[in-house]
């Protein structure tokens, strides 16, 4: 899935003092928990490092720069019109096409911080931080975060880009409106476009060599804007926090403490929220699934439907990803919404927010019961994917299973244990994934270890949003010959982060701690898996009929080509499985 943020490939750490045992290698799960988690993680494709020159004909020179005139300028309308989510879509998208475009580049980090701001003060758990925090504890926050990138970030930091990315967070958190009503209401507009104005000129001549001179001049700032504007020191080093990391690259991020209460619930394969499958669109959230005996489902939400009010948000003024934020909260609290169905006609309800479980294994059956093909759809990678997938293969087995269709796209990821797991299921031996990091203790071999696997013939369905874990696990594949890869190349995010608790105050760290490559030593970023069979058709899923039973959908290609390729395997009817 993973149509509003991609997942990450993690693990997962204590912080101060570094505990390098890790819990599981944690993540964001299924897209199923973007009620908890909807604007956490936008990916973005272009990283924070140099960008690589673009390779392009002379004879069609110009007309690539026409389109890359053409793409800015769209972007810049979308930025008067202050409609950030889209402009850090278009921008995300424009860095694929000119990757090589430092003016691309920078308006998507200028978009992404106006984003992210917004984002913030929405977040309850954060505004209440910013609140309550005094400046020592804030100071102490940044310094804990500063010594985890020097620590274990994948890359050298350049302290002078920290520095200059927290102080540029800052300044746009004062030209919104959000920040301005919760930090400074009733501001005087120009005394705050003064300030806004001279910070970097303040900052100039200051040391920013190592993390201890930007915690000095971070203090300075935080002292300066309160005697000048009456803004809270530590708001002021909370905006310095969090522009600083959201800008190293598209994974890494501050998570709030609600956030990281969901992390970790998602970790477990479960969360608080309403139960339902969500995509963004321009003005309104679009309803994908329903979770089975959910309070959404209980309370007659129905696949297709758009929510377009979340309590005072209407999705077509506040970004959909906003709203959409305000969809979480505590257990047994309610949530009001308003929603459109299929015919238009519009709705309110209020649905209370629980607990639910999350499937990472769906529509577990035969797809082809005369040549006893089993299929299953695995959504994301969790702590209880392995056991699931388990299960479902040994359901298939007890039927008859010959071969199997694995179906992980729109897969957005999840555990790299888990995709390690699944993949020693059916591999024998050999290597499943490496891993590289700055630091020599981010640097794995997984190799395939397990004395018995499932050798039925095996096809894996990949399209552009199987990303992360659903890359592992898909690569591992391919680069052994275990089985055939049907569908379109992968999303390409080949990073693995650890989700580091901090110890001076309630939030986490989600930081880029290395990257991951395919058995064959081939780096997944940017890359993406590619399919031995190409197949353009978009993920349908299947469904029961009337009658519960469950057939192959002939409007699903992708599936359709790979029960064709098992059925003509010349070992389906001589097939062993443990």
């Amino acid at each position: 899935m993973g149509r509003i943020g991609m997942p990450i490939t993690a693990r997962v750490f204590q912080s101060r003092p570094v505990c390098r045992q890790p819990l599981t290698a944690g993540t964001l799960t299924s897209s199923m928990t973007l009620l908890c988690l909807i604007a956490l993680m936008i990916s973005v494709s272009v990283t924070a490092t140099a960008q690589q020159p673009l390779s392009v004909d002379p004879a069609a020179e110009p007309l690539q720069q026409d389109s890359l005139a053409r793409s800015i300028d769209e972007g810049a309308l979308l930025e008067r019109e202050r409609r950030w989510i889209e402009a850090v879509r278009h921008y995300e998208q424009a860095s694929r096409e000119f990757p090589d475009s430092r003016h691309v580049y920078q308006r998507l980090v200028i978009s992404r911080l106006h984003y992210d701001v917004n984002r913030r003060y929405a977040d309850t758990s954060f505004v209440d931080a910013a609140h309550s925090m005094s400046v020592s504890q804030a100071l102490d926050l940044y310094s804990e975060i500063l010594a985890n990138l020097d620590t274990h970030y994948v890359e050298t930091v350049d302290w002078s880009r920290v520095l200059l990315h927290g102080t540029a967070a800052l300044e746009i958190a004062l030209t919104e409106e959000r920040f301005v009503q919760d930090a400074l209401p009733g501001k005087d507009p120009a005394v705050l476009h003064d300030f806004q104005q001279t910070i970097h000129r303040r900052i100039a001549d200051r040391p920013s060599t190592n993390r201890f001179d930007l915690r000095a001049t971070v203090a300075y700032v935080a002292e300066v804007a309160r005697q000048d504007i009456g803004l809270n020191p530590a708001t002021v080093v909370l905006e310095y926090v969090s522009g600083a990391i959201s800008t190293l690259d598209p994974y890494t991020r501050l998570l709030s403490g609600d956030q990281l209460d969901d992390m970790f619930s998602n970790i477990e394969g479960n969360f608080v929220g309403l139960g339902i499958e969500l995509e963004t669109d321009e003005n309104s959230l679009k309803i994908l699934s329903v979770i089975p005996g959910g309070p959404a489902e209980e309370a007659g939400l129905k696949p297709g439907e758009r929510i377009v009010r979340v309590e005072q948000a209407e999705t077509h003024v506040a970004d959909p990803e906003v709203a959409a934020d305000l969809l979480r909260g505590p257990e047994h609290t309610y949530v009001s919404i308003s929603l459109v169905d299929r015919q238009g006609e519009r709705r309110d309800l209020r649905v209370q927010r629980r607990r639910v479980e999350v499937p990472c294994v769906e529509n577990v059956h035969l797809v082809d019961p005369v040549a006893r093909i089993g299929y299953l759809r695995l959504t994301n990678f969790q702590k209880t994917t392995t056991r699931d997938v388990e299960r479902a293969l040994w359901s298939l087995h007890r039927q008859g299973m010959r071969a199997l269709v694995l179906d992980v796209r729109g897969n957005p990821g999840g555990l790299l244990s888990a995709a390690v797991e699944v993949a020693d299921r059916f591999l024998s031996n050999g290597r499943i994934v490496t891993t590289r990091g700055r630091n020599s203790r981010e640097n794995f071999d997984y190799v395939a270890h397990r004395p018995n696997t499932w050798d039925v013939p095996l096809a894996v369905l990949i399209d552009s949003d199987s990303a992360s874990a659903s890359e592992i696990f898909a690569g591992a594949i391919s680069d052994s010959r275990r089985g055939i890869l049907i569908g379109q190349r992968s999303y390409g995010k080949g990073s693995v982060q650890g989700i580091f608790r901090m110890q001076t105050a309630k939030f986490g760290l989600c930081l880029t701690t290395a990257k991951f490559y395919s058995p064959k030593g081939t780096a997944i970023s940017q890359n993406g898996v590619m399919p031995d069979v190409k197949v353009d058709s978009p993920y349908i899923a299947a469904r029961p009929n009337d009658q519960g039973q469950v057939t192959l959908d002939h409007e699903d290609l992708v599936l359709q080509q790979a029960v064709q390729k098992l059925s003509a395997s010349n070992n389906l009817l001589s097939q062993r499985t443990p």
